[in-house]
């Protein structure tokens, strides 16, 4: 008769004992993130009141010329500034979209963080108070973050649709971005 050790399934308890403090952190981790990308860039908080002084249109994907040229037709600013990075026809810019006067502007660099501090300068001439930003889901945390760093008034953002094959760039993107953000570029 063979007398079977039991050192071989007391090994395989330890080595799984091992495996499980790795994995559960691990998968932890994992969960937390995916929730904290499905707040932030996927299904992030947005809204808007009834009016407000203008709507601004960051450059980027996504209609978002089109969501604003409703809101604006809807009445629901005074101002429509879009940013150029958006290949708009210039003979749009200075005329009206409903009851708002449209102003089209070039940030100095293809950035959100330029959009925001042109938006500031605008906010300033023109004596805006409250800004709605329309953008897709992934960039409205970040384009608010921006915004809200250079503009005094309040801000707030609606969002349109993005197209299915952009999500895993746009996700990626969104994330590297917001580090910057938050690490890096802090400033106005």
């Amino acid at each position: 008769m063979t007398v079977v050790s039991p050192r071989p399934q007391a090994s395989r308890r330890a080595r799984w004992r091992r495996l499980r403090r790795i994995v559960i952190p691990l998968l932890v981790v994992f969960a937390v993130f995916c929730a904290v990308t499905a707040r932030l860039f996927i299904w992030p908080a947005t809204g808007m009141p009834a009016r407000v002084n203008a709507i601004v249109v960051p450059a980027g994907s996504g209609d978002r010329l089109g969501a604003a040229l409703k809101l604006a037709q809807e009445g629901r600013a005074q101002y429509l500034a879009i940013s150029f990075g958006l290949f708009i026809d210039p003979k749009v810019c200075g005329t009206q979209v409903g009851t708002a006067t449209v102003i089209c502007f070039q940030p100095s660099t293809d950035t959100t963080q330029s959009e925001a501090e042109e938006t500031a300068r605008l906010a300033k001439r023109y004596g805006w108070r409250s800004i709605v930003l329309v953008t897709t889901p992934d960039q409205i945390w970040r384009a608010e973050l921006r915004f809200r760093r250079c503009f005094d008034g309040n801000v707030y953002g609606v969002t349109t649709p993005l197209p299915l094959l952009r999500w895993p760039y746009e996700i990626a993107y969104q994330w590297a971005a917001t580090v910057k953000a938050e690490l890096v570029n802090r400033s106005c």
